[in-house]
């Protein structure tokens, strides 16, 4: 696979916050981060932390009575995956049921394969997945392969189709 930018991998999220105090509360002691030295030159209100080998930016919001309302948790909107380090992901549900932090259960099944989900909210509306994610193999697709969304009843019709193709091909040699 080409790397046309010469990327190495992923340094940093920024995120905007009501207030740097609440955010770095939450993500220092609910996920586990640590406040790291910030740039001096950075004239604005904000707070860095570092764990799992990613930093996470936060920058207080310059309207913060603008930013969006939380909203419904939704598995299917913008997020950002954790993945846990626990024999079972009840062990985690129970931690979050203790902090009185709302969430939704979630879940990814293939080929027999389940990956078990915990998404919820920081104090500002942005959404966090805690998952058994490493349960299912990355898988590269062949670089020749067409990607493309599509949706539930178009990927099973195309899967439908691609194993027929499979299955007459097969039948021919």
């Amino acid at each position: 696979m080409e790397n046309p930018l010469q990327l190495k991998r992923m340094n940093h999220v920024s995120l905007l916050c009501r207030s740097v105090e609440k955010s770095v509360d939450f993500y220092q002691n609910i996920l586990g981060f640590s406040p790291i030295k910030r740039p001096g030159s950075l004239d604005f209100s904000g707070a860095w932390l570092f764990n799992y080998d990613i930093g996470i930016h936060l920058l207080r919001s310059e309207n913060p009575e603008n930013m969006p309302t939380i909203g419904l948790i939704n598995p299917r909107d913008n997020h950002m995956s954790f993945q846990c380090q626990c024999d079972s992901m009840a062990t985690v549900e129970n931690k979050l049921k203790e902090l009185n932090i709302e969430y939704m259960k979630g879940g990814v099944e293939e080929g027999g394969i389940q990956v078990d989900q915990l998404f919820f909210h920081d104090p500002d509306g942005n959404m966090i997945e805690l998952c058994n994610c490493d349960n299912i193999p990355v898988i590269p697709l062949p670089v020749d392969a067409a990607i493309q969304s599509c949706s539930l009843n178009n990927c099973n019709v195309q899967r439908q189709r691609q194993q027929a193709t499979a299955t007459i091909t097969g039948a021919e040699d």
